[in-house]
């Protein structure tokens, strides 16, 4: 493993901690945007990744943590840990009020769960050049997937429309807390990246993966949610209702999504370059789900 310095600057850098949360979910409809299901199901799709694929980040992080040669990189990982935890068990919370609604989301997390758990999960490698090789594979991926958590993070601090179409303040209060938070700990997985490997060839094989078996993943589950949404008959799930949605404001823009891309492909990139770590810790500040909880 190599040992080159993480990039991020100084004034970048704060301390990450976990922060105790809690929401309450009982006055929160399934249709959270008014009027508006294919975006809540697009959104609440996020419900259904993200616990057991941040379980699978802090799995692989603790892994990866004797390889750290940096101890400010090492204290960030440790902090992104508590945070990425944290998050995983908030959206798991989600899910239990789902199937009280009608919604039973089972099907689809037991696909995602063998996803993170058996297909990336840990091999049965012999110590050496192997075991590192899938070490370093999956760090690549969680930096890659890192690049989207935290431009979904900077869309959704700034998404007003949610606002003023009267989404759900509990739900929105969870998007905007975890949200801040990947905003805050946006370099984190880039820097560790950088420290292990840092190959660009792997950059790109690891992005190219990444981005196809989120946009598969996503599609998929929107259409989930919404053929099995039981107030809707015959609900449909489109790329042109996605386009549309980003349009308007209420989902992210099909072309600020594609702009994202060669970004993260550039041999320039850092992740400090997107989104304001100001914006974040201030949304932070006023959180009622980091100040006290819901």
């Amino acid at each position: 493993m190599s040992n080159s310095q993480p990039a991020a600057t100084a004034s970048e850098r704060i301390g990450l901690k976990a922060r105790k949360v809690s929401f309450d979910w009982e006055e929160t409809p399934l249709h959270w945007v008014p009027d508006d299901p294919f975006t809540a199901h697009t959104i609440n799709v996020l419900h259904l990744l993200l616990p057991a694929g941040e379980r699978w980040f802090v799995h692989v992080y603790r892994q990866v943590l004797p390889y750290i040669r940096d101890d400010r990189l090492r204290e960030d990982v440790i902090g992104f840990i508590g945070q990425e935890a944290v998050h995983s068990q908030a959206h798991d919370d989600v899910l239990p009020h789902l199937k009280r609604l009608g919604l039973d989301p089972t099907p689809y997390t037991a696909q995602v769960d063998w996803l993170f758990e058996k297909l990336l999960g840990d091999r049965t490698l012999p110590p050496g050049r192997a075991r590192a090789w899938w070490l370093k594979e999956r760090v690549a991926l969680i930096a890659a997937i890192e690049h989207y958590t935290a431009f979904l993070g900077d869309w959704v601090l700034g998404a007003e429309e949610l606002d003023r179409r009267g989404a759900d303040p509990v739900m929105l209060d969870l998007l905007r807390w975890h949200g801040a938070e990947e905003v805050e700990h946006r370099s984190v997985a880039f820097d560790l990246f950088m420290h292990v490997d840092g190959g660009y060839r792997r950059r790109v094989r690891t992005w190219a993966t990444a981005f196809s078996a989120l946009v598969f993943l996503w599609q998929r589950g929107t259409r989930f949610f919404m053929e099995n949404d039981p107030t809707l008959p015959a609900g449909r799930a489109t790329v042109r209702d996605f386009v549309a949605r980003g349009r308007e404001g209420v989902l992210p823009s099909t072309p600020d999504l594609l702009r994202s891309v060669p970004r993260y492909l550039s041999r320039a990139y850092h992740p400090s370059q997107e989104g304001s770590t100001a914006q974040a810790v201030a949304y932070l500040a006023s959180s009622p789900a980091a100040n006290g909880g819901h």
